[in-house]
């Protein structure tokens, strides 16, 4: 159970002229940049490298080049250290979960899933970081729509979050079903998902936001 995908992993690879990203207003960046198809690491296949040398922290703090926002010199900066990172190998993801942070493990064989969360690290440039609208789906029929109301890999701080299911805890490995995510992707977090997670009544999405024609 992934929830971080836009749509099959099998979508047409290509980049496609109308499949542009939208940046803000008056930015260097509009009209530039192309929003991949559907998988996200079709998406950051496609995406500049990281910044050499700079690790997820450095990034995180201050990405090279971004123009603070109004009032950013009296925001806290937040320190990300990263807990393990994603392995894929063999048609199997499993999560290694960093020696110093293993013992924070214990219990979660108990669940039958877990939420992931992880860090963009191939996509984290300051123009993929500048990018606040799309067109989600990578499909200009659908409506130019803001990077907090949709689940775009280009936005101000690279989080990605999925919900995976466990197939097994050994050692310091969690084995997943699945992932949307390069091998060596760093991890930020894992929580345990809970129905609670999942409301059953009242809920509603965009028009755009339905089944695609892969999902039906």
């Amino acid at each position: 159970m992934n929830r971080n995908r836009h749509s099959s992993s099998k979508a047409d690879a290509r980049v496609r002229p109308q499949d542009q990203l939208s940046a803000p207003a008056g930015s260097s960046l509009a009209g530039r940049g192309h929003w991949p198809p559907t998988s996200r690491r079709k998406f950051l296949a496609g995406s500049l490298p990281a910044a050499a040398g700079l690790g997820l922290a450095a990034t995180w703090a201050a990405p090279p080049g971004t123009d603070p926002p109004p009032g950013a010199d009296s925001q806290p900066v937040f320190k990300l250290v990263p807990i393990g990172r994603v392995e894929k190998a063999g048609g199997r993801t499993r999560l290694r979960i960093f020696e110093a942070y293993a013992d924070g493990l214990l219990g979660l064989e108990q669940w039958s899933h877990v939420h992931v969360l992880y860090w963009f690290d191939k996509n984290d440039t300051p123009q993929q970081r500048r990018i606040l609208r799309v067109h989600p789906r990578a499909d200009r029929q659908n409506p130019l729509t803001g990077v907090f109301a949709c689940r775009a890999p280009a936005r101000p701080n690279l989080i990605a979050l999925s919900v995976c299911k466990i197939l097994s805890v050994e050692g310091n490995l969690v084995a997943v079903d699945d992932l949307d995510a390069f091998d060596g992707t760093p991890l930020l977090d894992l929580k345990p998902f809970t129905p609670a997670d999942a409301p059953s009544r009242e809920v509603r999405v965009p028009a755009w936001a339905g089944p695609t024609k892969q999902d039906k």
